[in-house]
């Protein structure tokens, strides 16, 4: 149709076009009909699974609502409980710090009314305890009786100065715990060696003492330990060690020395220090030597009777470690058993080490049960189980130690 119409030929193939739509279109209509309907169907089911939805919606909100009532109010239940258990908890403590404090509570009464007597009589038994400590030292134990009994304490009572009836110095320097860390050390138990111990460790001065049978030396190397200096002044560069000593803060004993003190130590006995900043010096020789906190200085001597000057006695607090003759006595008769009775001997060291232990003990208990009171909370002390806990061992410990 082409060679011989052009127009023809595209009417030809429009027909021809036409019938090939038309073959197509039978079969895609309805296919086309049926995903209308399909598609209407679909949009039907969509607007009811969207109302569907929202119901389900509805009801999860309605769910996480009740979920988070069940929720605060099982909160609610478990701190209701916890607070019943700390209530609970909080009584069962009361009760126990009650029992613990019970014994405490006769004990801590009459402290009270003997720290509010002291409180009054203290003057006098400060005056008589710095006597003690300032004078006393030199002297045998019959003069020392008589000393404070018989000359200071009626004149302490004439001035009409505040003062314990019957005051022992002793007691106010030094109670049963310090008196029993002093024997444990290798002190002997008798009275003027307590007596000494206490001047020891209360001077100032720094303590000379007479000590011809070296238990005063035995008892401070016990007191200080391994790392004390111990020194004489006939040996070679002694003052080297005495100038270490002072720098380092050691423990220095010089030992064995006569009734004339080398004058090179005046300034150390007599405190000569000199402020320099913040440290302290003190000649020795041609030198000046910083001088530590932590420095300690115990004299020694063998001499029985020795005569020093007035200087020295001013300089150092002199002490009488002689041993007396109840003290020897009691030496000898340990020798005695030990040898005849030697089990009976040790049973004895035994309990006297262990007595001397559980007053120690006791003292500590006593001073940690006061120490964790003071700094516990008082709005949160019923909440301290540490405390009560440390309460209830301390009183199971002071029982079994009464008990034995």
């Amino acid at each position: 149709m082409k060679g011989k119409s052009f127009a023809a030929a595209f009417l030809c193939s429009w027909i021809v076009n036409i019938v090939a739509y038309n073959t197509i279109f039978k079969k895609v209509k309805p296919l086309k009909d049926t995903a209308d309907a399909a598609q209407a169907t679909a949009e039907v089911k969509q607007a009811e699974l969207a109302v569907v939805i929202e119901k389900v919606r509805q009801i999860n909100e309605k769910v996480d609502g009740l979920k988070r009532q069940l929720q605060e109010a099982e909160d609610a239940k478990r701190r209701v409980e916890e607070e019943a258990q700390s209530l609970q908890d909080q009584l069962d403590l009361a009760n126990r710090l009650v029992n613990g404090l019970a014994d405490e509570n006769a004990r801590w009464a009459n402290n009270v009314i003997q720290y509010k007597e002291e409180r009054v009589t203290m003057i006098g038994d400060a005056l008589v305890s710095a006597a003690f400590v300032s004078y006393i030292g030199p002297f045998s134990a019959a003069f020392r009786g008589q000393l404070w009994r018989e000359a200071w304490l009626p004149d302490i009572a004439e001035r009409q100065l505040p003062c314990t009836t019957g005051i022992d110095p002793l007691t106010v320097l030094a109670n049963d715990a310090d008196q029993a860390v002093w024997k444990t050390e290798g002190l002997p138990a008798d009275r003027v060696s307590l007596e000494n111990a206490a001047v020891v460790v209360s001077c100032n001065r720094y303590p000379l003492i007479i000590d011809p049978q070296l238990q005063g030396q035995k008892w401070i190397k016990g007191r200080e330990g391994s790392e004390m200096v111990t020194i004489q002044l006939s040996q070679r560069a002694w003052l080297k060690k005495v100038e270490m000593a002072v720098s380092n803060g050691n423990v220095l004993m010089i030992e064995a020395i006569g009734q004339d003190i080398d004058a090179i130590l005046d300034p150390l006995l007599s405190r000569q220090f000199v402020r320099k900043g913040k440290t302290f010096t003190v000649r020795l020789g041609s030198e000046d030597v910083e001088m530590s906190p932590a420095f300690k200085l115990y004299l020694q001597t063998k001499l029985i009777n020795p005569h020093y000057k007035p200087e020295t006695a001013a300089q150092c607090t002199i002490i009488n470690f002689i041993v007396t003759e109840s003290g020897l006595e009691d030496q000898l008769l340990a020798m005695v058993v030990k040898v005849e009775k030697p089990d009976l001997e040790q049973t004895k060291e035994e309990l006297v080490n262990k007595q001397n232990e559980f007053q120690i003990t006791l003292a500590g208990l006593e001073s940690a049960l006061l120490q964790n009171l003071s700094d516990a909370n008082p709005a949160t002390i019923l909440q301290n189980k540490d405390l009560i806990e440390s309460l209830e061992v301390t009183k199971k410990t002071s029982m079994e130690i009464q008990a034995q």
